[in-house]
């Protein structure tokens, strides 16, 4: 059933890639496609758990390579149904710097060596959707300042586990807000 799911995100990201935006020449986003991308991010982010049992994450005191910088849509990132009516550029920012934190860390070390995370596993679709909603979120000959975004230290193997649940439960929460704030785009703000 995903590879089906990857044949139509290649169906619904081709025409946009090739022309190398999603953002037309008015600045205004392409809300609908976004809209679709970011819904099927959210079911690949939520379907690419890892074969294994229940797992309880611990709970951990201070901030680890793994949670600092993660970017986090906040009230002051413009992502409201008033932000986004009054400049939706911000918010499309914000979303656009995490999907490229996303990606990095999904073509880290973290994310290799098993089955479920080659390029046709549910990791790999998931990494190619995130790829999509962020070329066209990238206007053409326009490259948003992106705060430095460290690519991941190489981990442990024992460590990896641990890491790649704790990245699929961010990103799941990052594309949810994401997957929101596209819908809400798509309903009010297209033309």
């Amino acid at each position: 059933m995903l590879g089906s799911r990857a044949v139509m995100l290649l169906l619904l990201v081709l025409p946009w890639t090739t022309q190398g935006r999603a953002v037309p020449e008015g600045n205004s986003p392409a809300w609908v496609q976004g809209q679709q991308l970011s819904q099927q991010l959210c079911t690949l982010a939520w379907s690419a758990h890892l074969p294994m049992g229940h797992v309880d994450l611990p709970r951990e005191e201070g901030e680890d390579e793994t949670t600092n910088g993660v970017p986090h849509i906040q009230c002051g990132d413009g992502c409201d149904p008033q932000g986004l009516r009054d400049n939706s550029q911000s918010c499309l920012q914000r979303i656009h710097q995490g999907l490229v934190f996303y990606e990095k860390l999904l073509g880290s070390d973290i994310f290799t060596g098993e089955a479920s995370l080659f390029p046709h596993g549910p990791v790999g679709q998931l990494h190619a959707s995130l790829l999509g909603l962020r070329q066209l979120l990238q206007p053409e000959g326009h490259h948003w300042e992106t705060e430095q975004t460290p690519s991941p230290s190489p981990s442990q193997p024992w460590q990896r586990l641990l890491l790649r649940l704790k990245i699929l439960r961010s990103l799941q929460a990052f594309v949810a807000v994401a997957a929101r704030v596209f819908a809400h785009g798509a309903a009010t703000l297209s033309p």
